[in-house]
């Protein structure tokens, strides 16, 4: 049983991990149907900026937390002032493409300036929670609990904002056409621009979480970036919730591959999973398809 419990505390763990992740990316796939490539370097900004404010300025932790937050969405702020709004206003050009590449150019040049500020030595995040609590053979490390509960509360506030406030029925309307959208008076760049900025913050706070498990270094958001992108494909691109419940699911899965098979089997096995999502579901286990009149 205390091998069960490790498992499942461990997959519980990179699930809420693999989810925060993979909200912000389905987030922005879902609103302007593009694949953010930054998002990793977002994510791995959002680490580095709470070490600077607590390790280099002395600020508190929670000041370090927050400047990792506001980091990261003056960062979605600023990819879309410089390359989404100047993507959208050409005229006959394929704006996914365009996104995607670009954001491309940003991820290195954020990953490289990354390492030129701080090196690539691996650092050790400041913020951390020590000890456990007990119940039974059940023992949880706070940290782990406080990074599961932070995925929780990041899953229930985009929730809310998508089904409750009027900026989520915008952001929905310009998900659906962003033609349309813009035809009933939606403000389609303010929403893009929301949806950018939300991403960030997102991605940096699972930066942040994400450098308190292991260590700080330029290549962080890397494999984050790859695990969030395959449970966007196998949950259904654009689908938040559903992209949410199969991270847990598939985190578990890699949890338990590597106990039974070893921790080089783990990466395979989600390929394999996505392999065979895309030959006999190809629109997602939770997505729907699509149809468009030319």
């Amino acid at each position: 049983m205390n091998t069960f419990y490790s498992i499942l505390v461990a997959g519980l763990t990179v699930g809420a991990l693999y989810a925060i992740a993979t909200i912000g990316l389905s987030l922005i796939w879902g609103a302007l149907g593009v694949l953010n490539m930054a998002h990793g370097a977002l994510l791995t900004l959002g680490g580095y900026m709470a070490y600077y404010a607590i390790s280099v300025q002395g600020l508190p932790v929670w000041a370090g937390i927050a400047a990792s937050l506001l980091a990261g969405a003056a960062a979605g702020g600023l990819l879309y002032i410089m390359v989404v709004r100047n993507v959208l206003r050409q005229d006959n050009v394929d704006f996914e493409t365009n996104v995607m590449i670009a954001t491309v150019g940003v991820a290195i040049a954020v990953e490289n300036g990354i390492l030129l500020l701080f090196g690539g030595r691996p650092l050790k995040q400041p913020v951390s929670i020590d000890g456990s609590g007990s119940w039974g053979a059940l023992v949880v490390p706070w940290q782990n609990l406080a990074i599961v509960v932070a995925a929780i509360l990041a899953m229930v506030a985009v929730a809310l904002l998508l089904a409750r406030t009027r900026m989520g029925r915008a952001i929905r309307a310009t998900s659906q056409s962003r033609d349309a959208a813009r035809l009933m008076g939606v403000a389609v760049d303010r929403v893009y621009l929301v949806v950018l900025m939300l991403s960030g913050l997102i991605a940096a706070g699972c930066g942040l979480l994400l450098s308190t498990m292991t260590q700080l270094s330029p290549s962080l958001g890397g494999d984050p970036m790859l695990k969030a992108f395959i449970m966007c494909v196998v949950a259904g691109l654009g689908n938040v919730p559903g992209a949410v419940l199969v991270s847990f699911g598939l985190a578990l899965l890699e949890a338990w591959t590597e106990y039974a098979l070893g921790a080089r089997w783990g990466f395979p096995i989600l390929l394999s999973v996505v392999v065979c999502v895309l030959i006999w579901r190809p629109t997602g286990l939770l997505g729907s398809a699509q149809i468009r009149r030319l």
